[in-house]
């Protein structure tokens, strides 16, 4: 077992580790940019080390300043968190060949999954429904507009090593698509070094659904149920919850079956997330995210199964202690993503110093959070403030439990995003389950 972890990241996901190792009597360790100095969570990690100034390309994307930080600390294993360097393979490479264990998938494993032709491949492969597209990456506006042609449209353009909605367009006609191609190529090479882009049909109005896995290194792979993360905006996920309402049993049975033959078709250890479109009884393919994510406590709610630990102990050696067959589900969980934003003005970010908090409690109420009262959040990274996730016996209590919660929750002096979610929790349509990726567009559009 790991003595003493490197914690790469910040903010709740930095906190939410410190308290895995804590309770596994491993100490921790974490790196701040010299904005986040004096940060709440600092103080509960056994050391914490500056690696840089406030730019994330100077500090938490900085791979020496990491690895010198780790050295200096002399710790065994590196956690990622989310974002940043989590589903780098050069990161995870030079972690390995500096005898530090990467807390994550193998490489070969991120690198299949995070360049998206390999995955498709790598899927089909695994006999996993993928949505109609190109073969991999296209090298041409000729090509992209034969293949638009013989799918048909609307499609969807795709970068290869993309992500959060960028470098992603959707194409009407052929006029478009060339113009759409050329915006979108530009967008990927700007935010990830690669401009290649793939094409697939697209789809109008589906949910966004996608399975927990987690694998060990003696490839027992398990799936651990569905969240549905249709309610989004610009493809960044706003509320999740599980069960899904679109999903009968056995359409997820399927789901989950699939996702755990993708896993073991790449030979695929630790937390990940296989992603899914559900149109009517059909799902396709969309990626695999190689870590652990935001919205992670509602599996966790469910299933009373620790992700972050469970990942630390596969990353140590460990078997997992439980096959599929000892895996439960019980009741309905749901999470909002609580952003420092302004709904009324394009969801531009809202930094700045909180005057006041007080998060909500009592019966299956889970607040992941890293602010507080005086805390100031910084302009220079993601703008999310916590989560709030509850736990009722069916949605319905789920629902009105998360109504009570979010109407306690209190976060003065910035902008955020609570009005909108506790508009979400009373609309009629969310309340039936009757929504797609599309729902949140439509409301804001009222």
């Amino acid at each position: 077992m790991f003595k003493r972890i490197l914690i790469a990241n910040r903010g709740e996901i930095a906190l939410r580790v410190i308290r895995a190792c804590r309770e596994l009597d491993i100490e921790s360790v974490v790196v701040y940019s010299k904005a986040d100095a004096g940060a709440p969570w600092l103080g509960l990690a056994d050391d914490a080390i500056c690696i840089g100034p406030a730019p994330s390309a100077q500090s938490y994307l900085s791979i020496p300043n990491i690895i010198s930080a780790a050295e200096i600390a002399n710790v065994d294993a590196i956690h990622p968190g989310y974002g940043f360097l989590s589903e780098n393979e050069h990161f995870a490479e030079v972690c390995r060949s500096s005898n530090i264990e990467f807390i994550g998938p193998s490489v070969d494993a991120i690198h299949r999954m995070g360049n998206k032709s390999e995955a498709k491949a790598a899927a089909k492969k695994a006999g996993v429904p993928l949505v109609e597209g190109s073969d991999g990456p296209v090298a041409s506006e000729a090509q992209a507009l034969e293949v638009a042609r013989r799918i048909g449209y609307p499609v969807l353009i795709k970068a290869v090593s993309g992500g959060g909605g960028r470098g992603m367009r959707v194409a009407h006609n052929d006029i478009s698509l060339v113009n759409s191609m050329m915006s979108a190529q530009a967008e990927a090479d700007a935010a990830f070094g690669d401009p290649s882009v793939y094409l697939e049909r697209y789809l109008e109005g589906p949910r966004h659904v996608e399975i927990q896995i987690l694998g060990d290194r003696r490839g027992e792979v398990v799936h651990l149920g569905e969240r549905d993360c249709s309610i989004q905006r610009r493809h960044q996920k706003v509320i999740e919850e599980s069960p899904s309402p679109a999903l009968n049993p056995d359409l997820r049975k399927k789901m989950g079956r699939a996702a755990v033959r993708l896993a073991k078709e790449v030979g695929y250890h630790g937390a990940g997330t296989v992603e899914f479109l559900v149109q009517g009884k059909e799902f396709f393919f969309i990626e695999v995210n190689a870590r652990i994510q935001v919205e992670h406590p509602v599996t966790e709610t469910l299933t009373d199964i620790d992700l972050v630990k469970s990942q630390i102990l596969v990353a140590a050696g460990e078997p997992l202690p439980f096959k599929q067959d000892d895996v439960e589900f019980r009741g309905h969980a749901m999470e909002c993503r609580i952003n420092a934003e302004d709904p009324d003005r394009g969801f531009a970010p809202s930094p700045g110093r909180i005057e006041a908090y007080a998060a909500p409690g009592g019966l299956g109420v889970r607040v992941d959070s890293h602010a507080r009262a005086g805390y100031r959040i910084p302009p220079n990274y993601d703008s999310m403030i916590g989560k709030l996730i509850v736990h009722g016996t069916t949605r319905d209590e789920a629902i009105r439990r998360m109504r009570r919660a979010l109407d306690e929750y209190v976060i003065d002096g910035i902008k955020t995003t609570l009005p909108l979610l506790r508009r979400v929790l009373r609309n009629s349509y969310f309340v039936a389950g009757d929504y797609s990726t599309r729902f949140l567009d439509q409301l804001l559009a009222t």
